[in-house]
């Protein structure tokens, strides 16, 4: 085998006896004069290349400067993280938690503006982030505001339905408001998005478009912020889908669990409003392909392609319309005056009696507003019933629930097994989601934690909640110790069907197993949670459909 000899480099010669003399001759000699001439030639000529060289990369050096964006310096980072580094130019912005942005490619902090257009009002969220780490960290959400309120009807973009340049106009003290927070060198390059709710869907599309349109306008004129582009949908309604996976972006953020380094685990995502309800979890099929279940998630509308962080996700999805809070009490108590008037008959005398409903608590009486749905035997579509209702004479969250459960029709057809309710294709929670974090929002928050109830608490231990509630004030004295929990059921004599309701929509309509653990939140690190928050994220890349406005000057 032929070996190879490898040896450092060395100055020094070694000599050989062997070799002839001549190979040595030249040391110890002086050089003769033309080799002189030679050496000082070559000498000049490299001088004067590096003297060429050195003026160029000058040059090149300040037309760099003069061209760069003003507001934004290059910083000559560590080699720790491997590359340049962004710093503020000066103490008008920057942040406290580094001195140079990870990247080059991105500024040392950035600013996003949502605009939440709801139904009830519009609301603009603020979010500063800083990019001191490899992923964008929410540094603090540095505004929030309201449109002002107006008796007796809503203050949000519909309100303006046969006016539409009012209804843009309705935006400025929200915008008023953003360019106070967001710091002048940064405005440009601060992007802005609207995203509409149901509110607005209900006026029909031509008087919307042209809302949307004059919005877009407006911002695109009159503010520095750049608005996300048309084909981005940064002026739109939103989908219900996308509210809900917005939210779970939002959730996983906050957690650490999606766009660092972390690869645990997700968390779901079920947020009850009030009109709807939506649901967004990553299932796993590894190692459920026995007995003939799918080795993936099912094609279909309710399968969400996200690519978030450099991961992909294939998250389910699904907004289950006429399923949020107020709409389920409506379902509820028409489902009972149908029971009602199919137990007495052609006799309507019943109805100009209390009528006792198993949904309201022990010795609790209330007027009751009830919209008629379609076909039902009491009257026509949208006709409103003014009803007296008082509490059984002992507690019945069983049949409060049986109520519940009626108004998701779990017997309707299922296209493609498994199904949840309503027909609605839904893979096994208790099979491709067993153990994972799941997160209650909104509705199921505001109706548990003023009551006392932890941050954590399992599905059976709402089931009990139910019963003490439904079983009136004679049982409320373990209350008496949660600040503000005995007002919040002396005027509320639905909490017992709030609770009832949540309780069939979980474990009858998910299909979550009793002893399942779920954790309530209304905040994470102290921030709201909801869809603004995992909306605005992407627009922390220029790719997602805006550009700085870097020629403008305001």
């Amino acid at each position: 085998m032929r070996r190879t000899s490898v040896s450092l480099p060395t100055k020094h010669i070694a000599h050989d006896p062997h070799e002839k003399p001549d190979r040595y001759d030249g040391q110890g000699r002086e050089p003769g004069l033309i080799a002189s001439m030679q050496s000082a030639w070559v000498s000049q000529s490299q001088r004067a290349r590096y003297l060429k060289t050195g003026a160029i990369i000058f040059v090149v050096f300040l037309l760099f400067f003069y061209f760069s964006p003003t507001g934004v310096d290059l910083y000559n980072g560590s080699t720790s993280t491997g590359g340049l580094g962004q710093v503020p130019s000066d103490s008008s912005y920057g942040t406290d938690r580094c001195a140079r942005s990870f990247s080059k490619e991105k500024p040392i902090v950035q600013y996003v503006l949502m605009i939440d257009a709801g139904s009830t009002g519009s609301r603009i969220h603020v979010y500063k982030f800083n990019n001191c780490g490899a992923a964008p960290e929410l540094e603090a959400e540095v505004l929030f505001k309201q449109t002002q309120k107006i008796e007796g009807q809503s203050s949000g973009l519909s309100a303006y339905k046969d006016d539409p340049e009012a209804a843009a106009k309705s935006l400025d003290p929200l915008l008023e408001a953003a360019l106070e927070k967001v710091p002048d060198k940064l405005k440009a390059c601060s992007p802005i998005a609207v995203k509409a709710t149901a509110g607005l869907r209900l006026i029909g599309p031509e008087k919307s478009d042209k809302i949307l349109e004059a919005v877009r306008q407006r911002l695109e004129t009159k503010y520095p912020f750049p608005v996300v582009s048309k084909e981005e949908n940064g002026v739109s309604i939103m989908d219900g889908s996308d509210e809900g996976v917005y939210a779970w972006i939002t959730t996983n953020y906050l957690l650490g669990k999606i766009g660092g380094p972390d690869h645990s685990e997700t968390a779901a995502v079920f947020d009850l409003g009030g009109g709807s309800t939506q649901i967004v979890f990553q299932p796993s099929f590894e190692g459920l392909t026995s007995g003939g279940m799918p080795d993936r998630l099912a094609d279909g509308d309710h399968k969400y392609e996200l690519d978030f962080g450099g991961r992909k996700f294939a998250l389910y999805q699904h907004s289950h319309l006429g399923y949020g809070l107020n709409s389920a009490r409506q379902a509820i108590l028409a489902t009972l005056l149908s029971d009602l008037h199919q137990a007495h008959k052609n006799d309507k005398s019943w109805m100009d009696k209390p009528i006792v409903n198993p949904c309201y608590s022990v010795g609790m009486t209330k007027e009751a507003k009830i919209n008629l749905p379609e076909s039902h035997p009491l009257g026509a579509a949208g006709t409103t019933l003014k009803l007296n209702m008082t509490g059984p004479s002992s507690a019945a969250p069983a049949q409060c629930r049986a109520l519940a459960e009626r108004i998701l029709k779990k017997d309707v057809s299922c296209p493609l097994l498994p199904c949840s309710f309503n027909g609605v294709h839904q893979p096994s929670i208790a099979k491709t989601f067993a153990r994972e974090d799941i997160y209650f929002l909104s509705y199921f928050y505001d109706r548990t934690q003023p009551l006392g109830m932890p941050e954590s608490f399992t599905l059976r231990e709402m089931a009990d909640l139910a019963k003490t509630v439904c079983s009136g004030a004679p049982a409320w004295d373990v209350f008496e110790g949660v600040p503000g929990a005995l007002e919040e059921l002396g005027d509320r004599p639905e909490h017992c069907m709030d609770l009832n309701f949540m309780l069939a929509l979980t474990h009858t309509g998910y299909e979550m197993p009793i002893d399942r653990e779920v954790r309530i939140a209304k905040q994470i690190k102290g921030n709201e949670l909801g869809w603004c928050l995992g909306a605005s994220l992407p627009l922390l890349s220029q790719q997602s459909g805006w550009k700085c406005k870097v020629t403008e000057i305001y």
